[in-house]
């Protein structure tokens, strides 16, 4: 994302009893498309890896198509209570099949060190990403790149919570029987972020006839060095067994499935992804360069029998972006997009794009 901090609130309530800031940001995305369109249609301009055209599709594609849209802006409020505690209510336009409708991103509350709502997931971390204008962000980022319902226990820079599940199932619906735990640590060292963290779920399904469970987990490290005053190097690495619902950018655009069945029994599919950036100061901006890998083993599907030769083996997007701030609150970037799909059936394809975006905070 391009994303400032909303470091001035455009309104400050203050009583005896409490603290309302009101924050957000109106933003412009546009984005041109140099080969098929694959700007994702609930808005944003963000790309999406179900869209590129793959193998015979690659040879006759149309090409070449420009959009616009503002659903991406932002409307917040933050309240602090003299009591100790805090609540936080945010949307965002990209609701709705084609965007434009209110979408709750945050709605939580915090007292002492519990913290309790919808949230960016515990098993998250922003430490080792770099900034782009794409909202989606790049293939293997840290964790669950979203926000969901949970229960969370702070401790110093330990974080524990209980999650709402997201196990995935090929072709099968899933039983949600008990709620994903996440753990996570983050802290600093001289010129170096980090963040680890880890979960566990459970992966299963019941008919009523047949039934079967699995237990999935995930890993995943995250950091950040800052070189100089000027220069700076970041990167994720994540491990999934039974989790790729938490692996973002896998499967054919979001997440991929943390499961199949061969026969009745549940049996758990490995991801992996990385992704290493750099970020420089130049002029009165910034340069950023990313590139990032997702990739899901579906051998063993195969092995079993299963026709999974149109499921995404591997996704990869690279992007080169700059930003500037010609005067406070209001940012400005460009921006170069590739992306990259390659199939389990050996057919492959690739996008090309360019993106501009406008946001003014406050």
């Amino acid at each position: 994302m391009l994303g400032l901090a909303n470091s001035a609130s455009a309104l400050q309530i203050e009583t005896d009893e409490a603290r309302i800031d009101i924050y957000g940001y109106a933003r412009l995305n546009a984005s041109y498309d140099i080969n098929e369109d694959i700007s994702r249609s609930s808005g944003t301009r963000s790309g999406d890896f179900s869209q590129i055209n793959t193998g015979a599709a690659e040879n006759s594609e149309a090409s070449g198509y420009f959009g616009a849209d503002a659903v991406q802006s932002r409307l917040g409020v933050r309240t602090s209570l003299a009591n100790g505690v805090m609540v936080n209510i945010e949307g965002d336009f990209r609701g709705g099949t084609n965007g434009g409708q209110l979408r709750l991103r945050h709605a939580y509350g915090q007292y002492g060190n519990w913290l309790m709502g919808r949230t960016w997931s515990n098993y998250n971390s922003f430490v080792g990403n770099t900034s782009v204008l794409e909202m989606d962000g790049v293939a293997g980022n840290a964790g669950l790149y979203n926000r969901t319902a949970q229960v969370r226990y702070i401790q110093g820079n330990f974080t524990f919570a209980a999650e709402s599940p997201k196990p995935k199932i090929l072709d099968q619906t899933t039983k949600n029987g008990l709620p994903t735990l996440t753990a996570r640590y983050e802290n600093k060292a001289g010129a170096l972020k980090f963040s680890s963290a880890a979960l566990i779920q459970e992966v299963g399904y019941d008919t009523g006839i047949n039934d079967d469970s699995a237990i999935g987990f995930a890993v995943f490290g995250a950091a950040k060095f800052q070189v100089t005053d000027t220069l700076s190097i970041q990167g994720n690495v994540n491990y999934t067994d039974g989790a790729n619902s938490y692996l973002w950018r896998s499967g054919t655009n979001y997440y991929g499935e943390d499961a199949y069945l061969k026969g009745n029994n549940v049996e758990t599919i490995v991801g992996y992804s990385a992704n290493l950036g750099t970020t420089i100061k130049v002029g009165p901006g910034s340069l950023s360069a990313v590139y990032g890998m997702t990739t899901m083993d579906w051998d063993d599907a195969q092995d079993d029998g299963l026709a999974v030769g149109n499921q995404h083996e591997r996704n990869t997007n690279a992007f080169l972006t700059y930003k500037w701030a010609p005067i406070k609150s209001v940012v400005f970037g460009v921006e170069y997009g590739r992306y990259e799909v390659k199939k389990i059936n050996g057919d492959e394809g690739d996008a090309n794009r360019l993106m501009f975006a406008a946001q003014y905070n406050f």
